[in-house]
């Protein structure tokens, strides 16, 4: 199940769990959309994989006997930061942002 992370990791604006301007790549760092388009260029500084919507996670459980929803499966409170410098992140991007995300 997804963490969930409440920020941002490059400007820490907080993204609670229903933002609908969270992005994440396939290890979940956790970006806003302005970062993400503006800033990364659709490239993870990690992992060099593109972003999609976050999903939004029910606050509450329409399945009872399943126990899902926000209620028994809290967002994360950890905040994350990325470890790349802003250099480190730009020569990154411009490597490999006109590369198609299905060809990185």
């Amino acid at each position: 199940m997804l963490e969930l992370r409440p920020n941002c990791e490059l400007c820490d604006v907080d993204l609670p769990p229903d933002a609908p301007d969270a992005r994440i790549c396939s290890y979940e760092c956790t970006y806003c959309a302005h970062c993400a388009e503006e800033v990364l260029h659709n490239v993870c500084p990690t992992c060099g994989g593109n972003f999609a919507p976050r999903p939004i996670r029910p606050q509450r459980a329409w399945r009872p006997e399943e126990g899902l929803g926000l209620g028994n499966h809290p967002a994360s409170t950890k905040r994350v930061h990325s470890p790349w410098s802003a250099e480190d992140i730009r020569t990154h991007t411009e490597r490999i942002r006109h590369i198609a995300p299905a060809e990185r």
